[in-house]
């Protein structure tokens, strides 16, 4: 949402998440989704209580509002709430197809635009790599000791 704080707005989205936390005074907290993004609904008590029938049985909830914006945070205080039923009926049935964002597994069918890390050649690993260290006692002499003799890698 994009909107100015305080604007009075109209949304609509399928529902996905309710929250009543116990902490919460009996403020209900709904997420809703639409082709456009996600938005945050916060419903009252009192609108709760007017509108109880729709916010806990609406698969797809209409939603008239005012926006409430701290910094990034940004919500819909919900006044007026609408059960959706027929629209939410209509979501799978469209008159031509609905674009899907490809993923990896579809790179089999439609190929992919640059080649997958995956499938190159892997050089040397710091992990593969060793340098062997000797280590030899001296036990005369001015040099006695341990002396620590470094070795070539191995190839």
């Amino acid at each position: 949402m994009q909107s100015r704080d305080g604007k009075w707005l109209e949304a609509a989205g399928l529902v996905l998440v309710r929250q009543r936390p116990g902490s919460a005074k009996g403020v209900m907290f709904i997420t809703i989704e639409d082709d456009t993004g996600i938005a945050n609904l916060v419903v009252w008590v009192k609108t709760f209580e007017k509108y109880r029938r729709a916010v806990l049985g609406a698969g797809m909830l209409g939603v008239y509002g005012r926006i409430q914006r701290e910094g990034e945070v940004v919500h819909l205080v919900a006044h007026r709430l609408t059960d959706l039923p027929r629209e939410l009926r209509g979501v799978g049935y469209r008159d031509h197809t609905f674009p899907l964002p490809h993923g990896r597994g579809d790179e089999f069918h439609h190929g992919s635009p640059t080649p997958d890390p995956r499938g190159l050649p892997k050089g040397p690993q710091p992990r593969d790599m060793s340098i062997p260290i000797c280590i030899s006692m001296q036990s005369e002499g001015e040099d006695a000791g341990f002396q620590i003799i470094e070795g070539r890698g191995l190839p």
